[in-house]
């Protein structure tokens, strides 16, 4: 059997990045070890700390940011988190500061918003009907 044990997120400063995902988003550390120049920082669910885990990846690799930045342009989110109740969810990011691109829309069976991580990338949070 294949899982997904850790998928990634690339970000131009780790340490921002990690600042964003858990004091903003609420993720929890999982994982936070000096590798090279560079971080092994992970972040996890806080009611799932045994589950997949988000790799906050330095977007160092020459095509990372041209990546990265043609995606912002274009408007589409790099990934998504799913939330129980993305109206909820939005208000709670807002009332902290984090800036949406696009607000809570409902598209028929799921419920969108995107929002800027800080770090260089859209993300998408959505709640399926």
């Amino acid at each position: 059997m294949i899982r997904i044990n850790v998928t990634g997120v690339m970000v131009d400063d780790q340490a921002e990045a990690h600042d964003f995902y858990t004091e903003k988003m609420g993720f929890v550390t999982k994982t936070d070890e000096t590798v090279g120049e560079a971080r092994w920082l992970t972040v996890v669910s806080p009611g799932e700390r045994d589950g997949v885990e988000l790799l906050l990846e330095p977007d160092g690799h020459p095509s990372a940011k041209p990546f990265k930045e043609a995606l912002v342009a274009d408007g589409i989110p790099y990934t998504q988190f799913a939330v129980d109740d993305v109206h909820a969810e939005v208000e709670r990011l807002k009332a902290l500061g984090v800036v949406f691109t696009q607000d809570a829309t409902d598209f028929g069976p799921v419920v969108t918003a995107v929002l800027d991580d800080t770090c260089g990338n859209l993300i998408q949070i959505a709640t399926l009907k």
